[in-house]
């Protein structure tokens, strides 16, 4: 397999240039089934875990983080193996209990960002966070407030870096120039919802990253299923037949014909198409993955094996076209 290893934005941390998304354990996969999908992923030399604190509130809230800390737990190197990170902003509420709406508090007051880290240190059943991600914006927090929070926790040995999810370019802008001021690290990735039918990053987003050195962890890579072959898994009434699906078929026919044919004639699965055109952008460090079975799993690998050509990276912009560039050259008429 050719999985490799890319540093995490500008720092040192190694991580795999794949990342596995734990949002369908506990929930669409079964506890027995995820703990075989964490030990074939370390087989295949997938070492970056990504999770958070609100991942299976249906079936109660930190269930993820729970069952990963049982799969550390079993021991054999486990938890040595794995670049972990997690996430928080979700609100106050006690282990178990369901998030209710209205309740939130200041996402990253000191107080709240504290007792949340420990909850899903607990959870977790680990010493210490390799990267705690905000997972939402916060701007009525002072940053003052937040990143003295986080700095604290660095300095006890319970996180080691602080990464952002679905960020503005303007908010990473300011986390990073806040946290400079203060001689702090500051952000060393973020996480955003990027992938050929979803391309606004490029305006703004991945220009920030590019700037402040910060790794870039794509979500959805596939769409949601959208880019995985849905008009054959749409005519056998799969998963993914649902109302989302069937107004994206709808509105998006055509390109996904073009797609799903360009994929036959590059003979690879289309979900894997759409991965391998993310690992080939330089900005990004790791797609995040979320297999629901081995089967996923396995298929999102041969990703990093497959070399798009520059004939077919042009023939992708022009199925699924992009902002045309970066903010502001992309404003021009």
């Amino acid at each position: 397999m050719a999985v490799e290893y890319k540093r995490l934005g500008k720092h040192g941390t190694l991580v795999s240039n794949l990342c596995l998304g734990t949002v369908n354990f506990g929930t669409v996969t079964s506890e027995k089934d995820s703990f075989a999908i964490m030990d074939r992923a370390l087989e295949l030399g997938i070492n970056f875990f990504d999770t958070a604190d609100v991942y299976g509130y249906q079936h109660g809230y930190g269930i993820v983080e729970e069952i990963l800390g049982r799969w550390f737990a079993q021991g054999g190197g486990r938890r040595d193996a794995v670049i972990l990170a997690t996430k928080v902003y979700s609100p106050f509420l006690q282990d178990g209990l369901r998030p209710e709406p209205n309740r939130q508090s200041k996402a990253y007051g000191a107080v709240k960002i504290r007792r949340q880290l420990e909850s899903s240190l607990r959870r977790l059943q680990t010493e210490v966070i390799d990267l705690y991600q905000m997972h939402h914006i916060d701007r009525e927090c002072p940053w003052r407030e937040t990143w003295q929070a986080f700095d604290s926790l660095v300095k006890q040995g319970k996180i080691i870096y602080v990464g952002s999810s679905n960020f503005a370019g303007w908010d990473i802008a300011t986390a990073c120039q806040e946290a400079t001021g203060r001689n702090l690290m500051g952000l060393v990735s973020e996480q955003s919802r990027y992938n050929l039918t979803c391309r606004m990053p490029e305006l703004e987003v991945i220009p920030a990253c590019r700037h402040y050195g910060l790794g870039l962890l794509p979500w959805s890579p596939v769409a949601g299923g959208r880019l995985g072959g849905i008009l054959q898994k749409f005519s056998k009434g799969g998963r993914r037949d649902h109302q989302g699906t069937q107004e994206f078929l709808v509105n998006h026919r055509s390109q996904i014909e073009r797609y799903e044919l360009l994929c036959k004639d590059l003979e690879s699965e289309p979900a894997v198409v759409a991965q391998a055109w993310l690992l080939q952008n330089p900005a990004v460090t790791a797609p995040i993955i979320g297999p629901r079975t081995m089967g996923q799993l396995e298929s999102a690998v041969k990703a990093t094996e497959l070399k798009l050509d520059q004939e077919s990276m042009a023939k992708l912009d022009e199925i699924w076209p992009g902002p045309g560039g970066e903010a502001p050259e992309a404003y021009a008429w």
